[in-house]
């Protein structure tokens, strides 16, 4: 009996996904919850289990296509055909193609005198919106935009995320006209061939640019630039969606908040020190690595409850200050860049935020992690100085208004106070970094704010266990 392998719906706002990359191949035994495939979302990348066991017979989706949840993607034993009441949906747009007309969606199984009939461009819902996720409808409304003027490139016209940020970085270029009956949909072409990915040398983990829970004061060898094959001048190859993604949410950060960073420079040594003294008893008592990331975690959230407008957000001309300080924690992958989220961090002791910082990080790096994991973040702390960096400008993460960056940690002469004479002296440092929106925080506060970290770093006196 053959067994459908679906694309899964990896949250409430997510509505289709892209096959990343097939972990079998037509031929290959199976079994039950074995990583099948890899699937990335506009919020998550993840491994998708099989839900049965045997042998896989035929892959209905490639690699690099988007297609919408419920769609089936593959099938398990049997003779590889589909029963015809879940036939797999039309795939949405694969990365190097450009984007189709919406296809029309086939009724379900119907009885045999019913003829399907054909749907118009963009159906409505039930609450009279046009056919979209609760995501989409909340983003439009917040940027002011009529969902009538949005193409919508999935199944039935349905309007996705990525459908809306295509229409504002275009400038409302593309819009549909005024809607009329709708013709009777021509047959859907046949998608397109999607270059295959390249092969380059998988590069160390910490030749990311961006934050690794991990201990910054070994450091990172030089990385070695990946083979790049070129049959021309020139080297053209589709992003994949997590990049899209971060592309997006960047310019898209850049044009909403007005952003000004402050630079703070830090004695580590206390924090160093005390690290060194305990990281091999803290290992062995609790099976866990003791870097420098929880520290600085740690003195924001005191912070953040010194300082409750860096844990804030714009919601037009009103300001939404947050109870919870859900702290997110940059984490680089060999194939992008995340940032999942320590939940009610102000709840938790040193040791608690240990251990959720390390199950994150471990989890986020074998695509472990529920899209709820890396929503709801008040504030983020990143750490660019962990192949060396001494600091950087990080860009906010919408929608909060603050991020803090960590530089490289490090040993360096310094001047200090002894017996009330200068000396000098060589101590561990690092530059802290905050990007801000000046549209709510001004640059005293700022700087108070980051003057509370640097103080709570230099004199630490916390308990680790």
């Amino acid at each position: 009996m053959p067994t459908n392998v679906i694309m899964p719906q990896m949250g409430e706002s997510i509505f289709e996904g892209t096959v990343t990359k097939w972990l079998k191949k037509p031929g290959d035994q199976v079994q039950r919850d074995e990583p099948l495939f890899e699937i990335s979302t506009d919020k998550v990348d993840a491994e998708i289990p099989s839900p049965a066991a045997g042998k896989l017979t035929n892959v209905l989706v490639t690699e690099g296509q988007t297609v919408q949840i419920n769609t089936v993607v593959a099938v398990l034993d049997g003779d590889g055909s589909v029963p015809a009441a879940a036939a797999p949906a039309v795939p949405a747009t694969a990365p190097a193609a450009p984007a189709a007309p919406a296809a029309k969606e086939t009724p379900k199984a119907a009885p045999a005198a019913a003829e399907p009939e054909p749907q118009p461009e963009a159906v409505a819902e039930g609450d009279g919106e046009l056919r979209s996720s609760p995501l989409v409808r909340k983003m439009a409304k917040e940027k002011n935009i009529d969902l009538a003027l949005v193409p919508g490139t999935g199944a039935g016209g349905r309007i996705s995320k990525q459908d809306l940020l295509d229409f504002i970085a275009s400038g409302g270029k593309g819009a549909k006209p005024a809607r009329a009956a709708a013709p009777a949909a021509p047959a859907p072409p046949a998608p397109k061939p999607v270059p295959a990915e390249p092969t380059f040398a998988a590069p160390p983990a910490a030749t990311a640019p961006a934050a690794k829970p991990a201990s910054a004061s070994a450091p990172s060898p030089a990385p070695a630039a990946p083979p790049m094959v070129f049959s021309g001048a020139t080297r053209v190859e589709p992003m994949t969606g997590m990049r899209a993604t971060i592309s997006k949410r960047m310019v898209e950060s850049k044009h909403t908040s007005a952003h000004v960073t402050t630079v703070f420079q830090v004695d580590m040594t206390r924090v160093a020190r005390l690290r060194e003294k305990q990281k091999d008893e803290f290992q062995r008592q609790y099976g866990l690595k003791l870097t420098y990331t929880p520290f600085l975690v740690r003195a924001a959230v005191e912070a953040l409850r010194a300082y409750p407008v860096i844990n804030a957000s714009i919601d037009g001309t009103n300001v939404v200050y947050k109870r919870d300080l859900n702290i997110g924690i940059a984490v680089s992958l060999d194939w992008g860049l995340i940032v999942p989220v320590v939940m009610h961090c102000e709840e938790k002791n040193f040791l608690g935020l240990v251990r959720s910082i390390t199950d994150l990080a471990e989890r986020a790096r074998n695509k472990k992690l529920s899209p709820d994991e890396l929503q709801n973040g008040t504030f983020t702390v990143t750490n660019p100085g962990n192949i060396g960096g001494l600091f950087a400008t990080p860009i906010i993460n919408q929608p909060q208004v603050a991020i803090m960056g960590v530089g490289k940690i490090h040993k360096a002469p310094l001047v200090v106070s002894q017996d009330g004479a200068d000396a000098i002296a060589i101590r561990t440092i690092v530059y802290l970094t905050l990007s801000f929106d000046h549209r709510l925080i001004d640059g005293a506060v700022a700087d108070e704010f980051m003057a509370f970290v640097k103080n709570r770093l230099e004199n630490w006196e916390e308990p680790l266990g």
